[in-house]
């Protein structure tokens, strides 16, 4: 079952007697999680009928016992069993599992790993409660979750503004989504979030950042890249080299692999193939142009000398600011 699906019944008051919510992705386990806890019951029942337990101070006994109490003056009882990744032998739940009391909601919060599909219990859970596996989102994925997210609340946000929250924020969901609600309490005259609205209320600039360091280079547009990059050079802080030089080999990396691609013509098929956004093809296909095979070898070897200098290898007296001066000549020439 999906995010969307769970939430869907949850908003409908239709609760399932367990929820086991595994995976690498804890953002969305603790929104299921906190939403359970937040609305399963009136505020007034929680006192008794509400218990949470920690995996590293809890064992299967106790959440078995605890579940299959009955609620006090209630019609349900929530037992939300947190950090159960630290318990041992959590298929021993499987006799409670197989069946569970229907005036229980059980959540099992069971991060950064998943159980094995295979095994019984795993189908037990899928059968008589609710399985979900929360998957991590991988960076080129970020983007069009942001969109999705900014359509939940009922805004767009244009293709641009969702990269720059992208890359200054990477892939921690919670940051985005509290940047993103953020911008739709300070945006009230549209319901589209523009980069002009980040900038303003986030404080990414819309010009110098790495993604416009990314298409200048592109596009090899060297006034444009050099005015960027002294602005890195006065920032270091806020855009500390080992991020660009990071973001800028995967970007040639993709380069390079468009290169090479058999067909060309099909747009979605090159963005799968590069897990990027389709949006953005004409951006490598362009780049493509500039750079031959050679010479992409011979920036993606820079760019893994030039992380290695600013980490202290090899040299440890030039400024991070001079350094990236000194890549992205290499890079332009």
């Amino acid at each position: 079952m999906t995010y969307e699906e769970i939430f869907k019944g949850l908003k409908k008051k239709e609760y399932a007697p367990v929820y086991f919510l595994m995976g690498e992705e804890s953002f969305f386990i603790d929104k299921i999680t906190d939403y359970i806890i937040e609305n399963a019951l009136p505020e007034h029942e929680r006192d008794f009928n509400q218990t949470i337990l920690y995996g590293k101070d809890t064992d299967i006994g106790t959440i078995v016992t605890t579940a299959r109490r009955f609620p006090m003056m209630a019609e349900k009882q929530v037992v939300v069993v947190r950090e159960a990744q630290n318990i041992k032998n959590i298929d021993q739940l499987s006799s409670y599992v197989k069946s569970p009391l229907q005036s229980t909601i059980l959540v099992i919060n069971y991060k950064y790993k998943s159980l094995d599909k295979r095994k019984a219990f795993t189908k037990e859970v899928a059968q008589n409660g609710i399985l979900f596996e929360s998957k991590k989102i991988y960076d080129n994925q970020i983007p069009d979750w942001i969109k999705k997210y900014a359509a939940n609340l009922k805004y767009k946000i244009d293709n641009k503004a969702a990269f720059l929250l992208a890359e200054f924020l990477g892939n921690d969901l919670g940051k985005i989504t509290n940047a993103l609600e953020k911008l739709t309490i300070n945006i009230t005259n549209s319901d589209i979030i523009t980069p002009e609205d980040i900038e303003k209320n986030i404080g990414i600039s819309k010009d110098y950042n790495n993604f416009e360091l990314q298409n200048a280079l592109g596009k090899k547009d060297v006034l444009k890249a050099n005015q960027i990059i002294s602005y890195f050079a006065t920032n270091e802080k806020n855009h500390p080299i080992v991020v660009t030089i990071a973001l800028l080999h995967s970007y040639f990396s993709k380069v390079l692999k468009y290169y090479f691609l058999k067909n060309k013509t099909n747009e979605k098929a090159v963005a799968s193939s590069l897990r990027i956004n389709p949006y953005f093809v004409k951006d490598y296909k362009l780049a493509s142009r500039n750079y031959n095979p050679k010479k992409l070898v011979s920036i993606i070897e820079l760019l893994r000398e030039y992380d290695l200098r600013s980490k202290g290898f090899g040299d440890a007296g030039t400024k991070q600011g001079d350094l990236l001066k000194e890549l992205i000549f290499k890079i332009l020439h």
